[in-house]
């Protein structure tokens, strides 16, 4: 352990990497989602990411207020899970539109 590592702060976490053109260095995918602890299909979303190496921010809106707020600025939705992708909100887990946006 280095001295001064007791002093920083993490970085962001290691995020999934996406292409972002056939000849362009890869960039990282930027992903939150937001959830409940009881919610099924938040735990299905964060499956889905687990299993496909997407790492993702979580914010437990039952319990963190300012999370809370933050997805229904976003989403103007109250239900879980909503997910943000590098700024595309997708409501509730759809797979096939998650799945797109990690590509883009």
């Amino acid at each position: 352990m280095h001295a001064n590592d007791a002093n920083r702060r993490p970085g962001p976490p290691s995020l999934k990497l996406r292409r972002a053109g056939a000849n362009s260095d890869y960039i990282p995918n930027m992903v939150k989602i937001y959830s409940t602890p009881t919610c099924v299909f938040c735990r299905m979303a964060k499956e889905y990411f687990n299993k496909n190496g997407v790492k993702y921010e979580e914010f437990n809106v039952l319990s963190d207020l300012n999370a809370r707020k933050e997805m229904f600025d976003k989403s103007r939705q109250m239900g879980v899970p909503v997910i943000d992708i590098n700024g595309k909100i997708i409501v509730g887990f759809d797979q096939d539109t998650i799945e797109e946006a990690l590509k883009k």
